[in-house]
């Protein structure tokens, strides 16, 4: 069994920053890139970030490019999503997913695990 744990979500001024993290635990496995999601009342679940594996490459929503930055740490097997200059509409339950094979990561269906998420709320 493979389990994706969030933490760090919280209510937050708008301008300020949270850091998040994802924990992989579990049975071991093969892990083709990490990505961050996120899912608002109402709305569809939307790419945020991703990094691959391999070269640690990194991809990023046109919405928070600039503001936010995906890194991991592997002895940890966690990835982070620092988010900074936080605005309202980032508010959302914040998801972790793995990507165990290559494919596109903005296609949620080709992700094999997901954690429960993390809210993130952002006041005005």
């Amino acid at each position: 069994q493979v389990q994706l744990v969030e933490s760090g979500g919280g209510l937050v001024q708008a301008g300020g920053s949270l850091r998040l993290s994802c924990a992989a635990s579990g049975r071991t496995f093969s892990s083709y890139g990490r990505s961050w999601f996120r899912q608002a009342p109402g709305k569809e679940r939307e790419f945020v970030a991703a990094i691959r594996w391999s070269d640690s490459s990194t991809y990023y929503a046109d919405s928070v490019k600039g503001r936010f930055t995906i890194s991991r740490d592997n002895a940890k097997n966690t990835v982070y999503l620092q988010m900074n200059s936080l605005k309202p509409e980032d508010t959302a339950v914040y998801l972790c997913a793995a990507l165990t094979s290559s494919g596109n990561y903005y296609y949620t269906p080709n992700y094999r695990y997901w954690g429960q998420g993390t809210q993130v709320t952002v006041s005005s």
